[in-house]
């Protein structure tokens, strides 16, 4: 038995960051993690995946990217050595192994956390396991036929790896266009059905769509009431991370040869169902990101900054007309249904009421209904970069300001956060 003031569950980045800012006010904590430091980086991603923002932006507390490409974008295995790297400067007190199997109310205050590496009474504790934890596969996945493969964005590894034939692609935020884009540039046909999503160019005037979401305060300005009212959020951004900068947009996609359907109603047997709301989702992104452009013209007009960047190129449309509404898998010779539907959180281990009716970890800003149980790492915490290996910076401080208070330790030194 150990006793800590604070535990945190999971070393990715929120966890890493929650830590590197205990470290700094030197509270006594340790990092809980089923494998090692960044382990879903090492374990579940594709092959050629890169972070969507450039280097520049993963800016952690204390810790800045240092490599000769600011411009870049980290390959999976260079985000991993990234954190493993600040989990080591930071002098992180990682437990590497431990599978959590239990947190409890304490037999006082605060928690028990029984885990395989075992166990610790905390006064606080974080849970840091992150947003992408397991893929959502939608329930019609198990009515289409057993010879028909069916992966997630977590299994995928590359084209090659996917069965001859051509590929139903479910899902066009940043994981579906991507997943699209790499399979049709191997030579196969591909299928992408899209629902609600949000369209952005990889580059606008010249500078990373990044670059001016960053400068203009736009990705770390806190969510509204509005913001927090609207079922679901924004859908993730269709980027990709990719040296010559190309856009995966829905029109980008249909000139490599993607055909665009709607959103995935239903599957019964060979057949699937797609709504006839193409036309409608990509007129409604399409509105979106006009007004989003508009505001990035307003800015650079007020940065004084329209003389030095290209002029404003035109939006090209989305060819949705006549789109199809139902499908025959084998005679559309797709043999492989490939989920990009986002994912689902699960905490059997976690024995606290704190869970809403679809088991999700109720929170404001990351402090639970439960005293000293706070979360780290979730999309939409506070701002719409709260998930991005940059954004999490400000949620993290949030927390460990929280955790600090609990315990009555010193707060945070200004520079750390």
């Amino acid at each position: 038995m150990h006793r800590v003031p604070a535990v945190i569950i999971g070393a990715g980045q929120a966890g890493l960051a929650v830590s590197a800012l205990l470290s700094a006010a030197g509270l006594e904590h340790v990092v809980l993690e089923r494998g090692d430091p960044a382990q879903r980086w090492r374990s579940q991603s594709w092959e050629s995946l890169r972070l969507l923002t450039p280097n520049w932006l993963s800016r952690l507390p204390g810790w800045r990217y240092p490599g000769p490409d600011p411009a870049g974008f980290m390959t999976a295995g260079a985000v991993t050595d990234y954190l493993t790297a600040y989990a080591g400067g930071s002098g992180a007190p990682v437990v590497a192994g431990a599978d959590v199997l239990s947190v409890r109310p304490g037999a006082g205050a605060g928690y028990r956390i029984t885990s395989t590496a075992g166990t610790w009474d905390a006064a606080a504790v974080v849970v840091a396991t992150g947003w992408c934890d397991l893929p959502s596969v939608p329930a019609m996945a198990a009515a289409l036929p057993a010879g028909v493969a069916q992966l997630t964005a977590a299994t995928y590894r590359r084209p090659a790896a996917v069965a001859d034939g051509a590929v139903l692609v479910v899902g066009a935020s940043a994981s579906g266009v991507q997943l699209a884009d790499e399979l049709a540039a191997a030579g196969r046909r591909v299928v992408l059905a899209a629902g609600t999503h949000t369209r952005v160019p990889r580059c606008y005037r010249g500078l990373d769509i990044l670059w001016w979401l960053d400068a203009m305060g736009t990705l770390d300005r806190p969510l509204s009431a509005a913001d927090w009212a609207r079922p679901g959020g924004d859908p993730s951004l269709q980027l990709a991370g990719r040296a010559d900068l190309r856009d995966v947009d829905l029109p980008a996609l249909q000139g490599r040869g993607v055909t665009v359907a709607g959103r995935l109603i239903a599957a019964d047997g060979g057949r699937v169902r797609f709504a006839d709301d193409l036309p409608a989702s990509t007129a409604a992104a399409q509105a979106r990101l006009r007004r989003l452009l508009a505001r990035i013209d307003a800015y650079a007009d007020a940065a004084g900054l329209a003389e030095e960047i290209l002029p404003a190129a035109p939006v090209a449309p989305v060819r949705a007309a006549g789109a199809a509404t139902e499908l025959d898998l084998a005679a559309a010779g797709i043999r492989t249904v490939l989920w990009a539907t986002g994912y689902r959180r699960a905490y059997p281990w976690l024995h606290v009421p704190v869970l809403d009716p679809a088991g999700e970890i109720r929170h404001a800003a990351g402090v639970t209904p439960a005293p000293g149980l706070y979360v780290a790492g979730m999309r939409r915490q506070t701002r719409r970069s709260s998930t991005f290996l940059d954004g999490v910076r400000h949620d993290a401080a949030l927390v460990a300001a929280r955790v600090l208070a609990d315990v009555g330790a010193a707060a945070l030194p200004e520079a750390a956060a």
